[in-house]
């Protein structure tokens, strides 16, 4: 008898670890007795990048958002091809346009380097997306860690849930509402076209549609550097007023219908947005206040916590 109420309650410890692991929450002291330096290594890092190249602070903080809307905030945009492994890197919103891997990769070449096989490359993702916001003026958050790495890609989910720049405004709110974000926070969120570049043939048909929502002034300058049949790659600033530094100019530019994307102009174009806009234009804070909150929202997307997925040593490859 008393050998039975020994085994029952190793099974049933058995049983509550095994919850504990598999409901295992988000925490910002995730790292603080397994790699109390994480934080300070990757900040480095990104700080590093930046001063190197001003862009990568957008390119950072939209490779965070491209992994959370496939399969949640798994570091899965991150895998390279392999022979179990077909990349989200191919995918058509991703493919010579998203950018920062190496720095991804830097950042975790670093920290493994203190603290081997502790910090994931999901969690790397999201507090470089913090870092970068922070180094160009933008807001700071507090990051939720704990995340583990995905041991898969999902290359047919990246091609259609990662919201596109011709998307109408239902579209987008349809997109965002599926991953739990409201239409707040996908203004919010938007907001990061405040700093980066967009490359010609995004917003080509646009510039060249002498539609009613774009301002002739603002398509004429466009032009200049993006023929109508020609230079796909070529680079425009995605707000042409201060192009590197983190603020409220995106929204004002959509209210004078110089929004670069036609899925940046429709977040202003007489649908229930409108409002969000308007107010982000005239109140800095409450647009940075709305944008970190909304990426702590989507850092939550579908994480993988407990014994769930890996802690990966390369992040382009599974162990």
């Amino acid at each position: 008898m008393a050998s039975y109420i020994s085994y029952t309650c190793t099974v049933l410890t058995l049983l509550l670890i095994f919850c504990v692991q598999s409901e295992a929450k988000l925490s910002s002291k995730f790292y603080d007795s397994t790699c109390p330096n994480a934080l300070t290594k990757i900040r480095t890092v990104i700080r590093t990048a930046i001063s190197r190249d001003r862009r990568m602070a957008a390119s950072l903080i939209r490779l965070h958002f491209h992994d959370c809307f496939v399969q949640g905030c798994d570091a899965s945009i991150l895998l390279n091809d392999s022979c179990t492994i077909t990349s989200e890197k191919n995918a058509a919103p991703n493919m010579n346009s998203v950018r920062g891997y190496r720095v991804i990769d830097n950042a975790k070449s670093q920290v493994e380097k203190i603290c081997p096989g502790a910090v994931s490359c999901a969690d790397i993702l999201a507090v470089a997306a913090r870092d970068a916001s922070v180094y160009v003026g933008g807001p700071s958050w507090t990051v939720k860690l704990g995340r583990r790495d995905s041991t898969t890609a999902n290359l047919s989910l990246a091609n259609t849930q990662l919201p596109g720049f011709g998307d109408s405004l239902d579209t987008l709110i349809s997109l965002f509402s599926t991953k739990g974000l409201s239409a707040r926070d996908m203004v919010a969120l938007s907001g990061a076209h405040t700093i980066g570049q967009a490359q010609c043939f995004t917003f080509r048909t646009r510039i060249y549609s002498d539609a009613s929502d774009i301002n002739a002034g603002f398509a004429t300058t466009r032009k200049r550097k993006c023929p109508a049949y020609a230079g796909n790659a070529t680079l425009a600033p995605l707000d042409l007023v201060t192009p590197t530094s983190f603020d409220n100019n995106y929204f004002k530019n959509l209210i004078k219908k110089k929004g670069l994307l036609a899925s940046d102009q429709v977040l202003f174009s007489g649908g229930c947005t409108d409002s969000i806009v308007d107010e982000y234009s005239k109140n800095r804070t409450k647009f940075e206040s709305d944008f970190a909150a909304a990426m702590i929202k989507m850092g939550d997307i579908s994480p993988l916590t407990g014994s769930k997925g890996q802690i990966r040593k390369l992040c382009y490859a599974v162990n």
